[in-house]
């Protein structure tokens, strides 16, 4: 646990051992922590790393004030609508269809393998990260934000009341609404709204999904079940032209000091 202020440094790895420094962080969060698994996953190293990892970009938080090695204490990963079209393929496609962002023709980006270090978690880590979110939207005239978001675990009944709140009340509009694939369509509208309890749905809901929910978020139509990860996921999706101002200034605050 950190005993003082933390030296918070944001930018994007630009080096092979900034990126390890993130896998290392994503290994210990969703190998770890979370249980997960995948078909690139070194243990020996303790690298939690996919073949999609070179062409993203990869959003560090340092904690400058920890041991060399161990000072990337945030990430986020970042799939621009060009680099995907050169690639072929968003990284999420495996799960949702995309055609309803596809078609708009707007500015995409991905968002994936968000995670912070458990020393920093319920501090200001997380808004320092989307600040510097926000700086790459701007640079970058991102005008939609996409990516899946999860919550632990894989049994269906037992996230009945947060999925079916999620469906009822955040289901986005159908300009974005992409549609978990059908071979793995997993129905998200497993309540009827009156009989859901808001309070413990909300509780229930992991605090990523509620933070991109207070900014304007939705989610798209069907949830997919990743049994490698240990997760039930949702995808998320962002327009930056229907955040109102209350929301802008949340997303765009600069960290109290």
């Amino acid at each position: 646990m950190t005993l003082s202020a933390p030296a918070f440094e944001l930018k994007l790895a630009e080096t092979e051992a900034e990126r390890r420094a993130a896998q290392r962080l994503r290994y210990d969060v969703f190998i770890v922590e979370l249980g997960g698994a995948g078909s690139l996953v070194d243990h020996d190293a303790r690298l939690e790393r996919d073949a999609f990892d070179p062409h993203f970009d990869h959003l560090l938080l340092f904690d400058r004030g920890r041991k060399l090695g161990d000072q990337v204490v945030g990430v986020y990963r970042l799939l621009r609508g060009e680099r995907a079209e050169a690639l072929g393929r968003f990284y999420s496609e495996d799960e949702y269809d995309l055609t309803a962002l596809r078609s708009g023709r707007r500015n995409l980006l991905e968002l994936g393998r968000s995670c912070v270090h458990r020393d920093y978690r319920g501090g200001t880590a997380m808004y320092e990260l989307w600040n510097g979110l926000a700086r790459y939207v701007a640079d970058h005239g991102i005008e939609v934000l996409f990516g899946v978001a999860s919550f632990h675990g894989t049994d269906i009944k037992a996230l009945a009341p947060p999925l079916s709140l999620l469906h009822h009340r955040h289901l986005a509009p159908p300009d974005l609404r992409v549609r978990a694939r059908a071979e793995h369509f997993q129905p998200m509208d497993l309540m009827l709204e009156d009989q859901i309890d808001r309070r413990g749905a909300m509780v229930a809901t992991p605090a990523l999904i509620k933070a991109y929910l207070r900014l304007g978020g939705f989610v798209g139509e069907g949830a997919y079940i990743d049994h490698a990860f240990n997760t039930t996921d949702v995808c998320l999706v962002m327009d930056t032209a229907r955040m109102n101002a209350a929301q802008a200034k949340l997303y765009t605050r600069e960290r109290v000091r």
